[in-house]
């Protein structure tokens, strides 16, 4: 049997509860009676104070959260600000704690951006320091969020080195964090590095620091850098070896990097080292072949998946049709859709929306309709992306009432326009000399309070 390698060259994404436990003294000279009845009223009795009791925590948190912050407010030269907490007399918990940082970061401006850091690293020391407390990784977390909003990137790794040595693993989030707000400033292989070397970057569903760096670096697309990554794990003399889910990273980075050569090479070394592709592998495939308008080979290589007992997904064949509709061969894209539901794979909301945004970016507004009719028809409801494409798809051709009357039926059906849908309806209708209609949509998105802060971000729109 030939190889994947070779069919595809010749044919030729990767995508409160609780227990409760009833303590009741019982005397032992009464006969225990346990009946299903008295069992039942017992469990509803204490699930409704169990209630009661976090309704009341949760309430005296935030009543804490307010007085520390209305506190720190007040810091300045000569205030005593460790004083002034100690003097509340607050309960503090992680929840006191999360409430107090939330609000800063939500508060945090260009203005402020140096206050706040400061606030909040003060509030942060202050709790460390109370008796029968101690830092959840989510309160640390929080911290470098603040600091990266305020551009403190050296505070941000002293904090780092700070949770490591109080015994915090380095986790995903972490990483994520680190790597979003250093790689802005171009110091994300120094950071990157870093974690290499310290070998303490931990992340529970990966065996390896290495494989949980690669993904986390895949979420942030950092493709160059995975690359790297990977040889520094080559030349590692602690033993660490590739499996499928590095491959899958590496390649899919190369594939996104245009080094198709590359991702060929990777296939071929993940075969030989015993290796069998698997879903993600293939679809990374699938994916190069779409893109790369080759209807023919991806046909061919969904066979070959059948036929070594690997069975296509409704990703893979999203997969297909997005790549396909990218090369504008909309023919070939229904022609899979239709292969799919042959072999009994249902498309789901993100494949109806794939095909939908294909035929609006070919003008093909009529079959756009159809397919967003026939989705709702089969209980596929749609996402605010299948909106934003059929809004745009009316906009393109000049039916602005339906386009309007698109964003109340989503709006009806419960799902949120976000600032895209807004953006292209404000923006079409101003380009067509609609002022007063998009003032209408911009007013109607301010009452409700959404994107408010995004309003300048709009063509030709400022905030009062």
């Amino acid at each position: 049997m030939n190889s994947v390698s070779s069919i595809v060259r010749k044919a030729s994404r990767f995508i409160y509860p609780s227990r409760i436990f009833c303590n009741s003294s019982i005397n032992s000279d009464e006969p225990l009676k346990v009946t299903w009845e008295s069992t039942e009223m017992k469990c509803e009795f204490d699930e409704e104070s169990c209630g009661n009791v976090r309704r009341r925590f949760i309430e005296s948190s935030k009543l804490y959260a307010t007085r520390i912050l209305d506190t720190l407010q007040q810091d300045c030269p000569g205030f005593n600000t460790k004083s002034a907490l100690d003097e509340l007399n607050v309960e503090i918990s992680s929840l006191v704690v999360r409430e107090v940082l939330v609000e800063i970061l939500r508060t945090l401006s260009i203005d402020n951006k140096s206050r706040c850091a400061k606030l909040a690293y003060k509030f942060f020391v202050w709790c460390s320091e109370q008796e029968r407390f101690k830092h959840t990784s989510n309160c640390y977390h929080l911290v470098m969020k603040i600091f990266a909003e305020c551009g403190e990137y050296r505070a941000m790794c002293r904090l780092i080195d700070e949770m490591v040595k109080d015994g915090y693993p380095t986790t995903a989030r972490t990483f994520n964090l680190l790597i979003c707000t250093c790689g802005e400033a171009g110091l994300a292989r120094d950071v990157v590095e870093q974690f290499v070397k310290s070998k303490s970057f931990s992340y529970r569903p990966y065996k390896h620091s290495y494989n949980a760096i690669l993904h986390s670096l895949l979420g942030v697309k950092q493709y160059k850098l995975i690359e790297w990554v990977y040889e520094q794990m080559l030349e590692d003399s602690n033993g660490f070896a590739p499996d499928v889910l590095t491959y899958n990273v590496v390649m899919f980075a190369n594939f996104r990097l245009g080094k198709t050569d590359r991702v060929y090479r990777l296939l071929d070394e993940m075969v030989k080292e015993g290796f069998s592709p698997d879903l993600y592998t293939y679809n990374i495939l699938l994916h190069h072949l779409a893109t790369g308008n080759k209807p023919l080979a991806a046909l061919n290589l969904l066979n070959h998946m059948r036929e070594v007992g690997v069975e296509p997904g409704v990703i893979h064949f999203t997969t297909l049709i997005d790549g396909l509709s990218r090369a504008g061969k909309l023919e070939a894209c229904k022609y899979f859709m239709d292969e799919m539901l042959k072999v009994g794979c249902t498309p789901d909301v993100v494949c109806y929306t794939v095909m939908i945004t294909g035929y609006i970016s070919n003008g093909e507004l009529e079959k756009a309709e159809e397919m967003f009719k026939e989705m709702t028809e089969k209980g596929q409801l749609p996402n605010v992306f299948t909106y934003n494409s059929m809004i745009r798809g009316f906009c393109m051709a000049g039916k602005f009432k339906e386009a309007c009357s698109l964003l109340k039926e989503m709006e009806s059906r419960g799902c949120n326009p976000n600032f895209v849908v807004y953006s292209t309806l404000v923006n079409n209708l101003r380009n067509a000399g609609k002022v007063l209609e998009a003032h209408e949509v911009v007013k109607d998105m301010v009452e409700k309070g959404h994107y408010v802060h995004l309003i300048s971000k709009m063509k030709k729109y400022r905030r009062s």
